[in-house]
């Protein structure tokens, strides 16, 4: 069955679209940490979202909170604090990942293992560009 978009529409089928706003690799991490941690604020987030850089995270925050994901509440005090939680479409995104949270974590060995073999296989001179 041939795949096409409709007039209008960007997206191919509803997968699309949910990777068009979850894709990469910190966008389900910080999901994941808003679930956990309810309302933080920045530097807590950073802290949960180990390895995320400052810039990334300021960059995937806001392109959540464009997509409705996210939603960031300043408050207008001396120093300035921002805070940030799932909206309600968020938190339903969030539950829609758990399935996919599931099979990563019952197929781990399996995904590590696969990934070490293809690591193995890159040549040394192409692994260090």
């Amino acid at each position: 069955m041939a795949v096409t978009r409709r007039p209008g529409n960007p997206f191919v089928c509803g997968l699309d679209a949910a990777v068009a706003v979850v894709g990469g690799k910190w966008k389900p991490l910080i999901l994941w940490a808003l679930n956990d941690g309810g309302v933080l604020r920045f530097g807590e987030l950073r802290r949960h979202v180990e390895g995320v850089s400052e810039k990334v995270l300021i960059q995937q925050l806001r392109e959540l909170e464009a997509d409705s994901i996210v939603k960031r509440e300043v408050y207008r005090e001396v120093p300035p604090r921002v805070e940030y939680s799932l909206t309600e479409l968020g938190r339903a995104l969030n539950t829609a990942l758990i399935p996919l949270g599931g099979w990563g974590r019952e197929n781990m060995d399996v995904i590590i293992a696969n990934k070490a073999k293809a690591a193995a296989k890159v040549p040394a001179k192409a692994a260090s560009l």
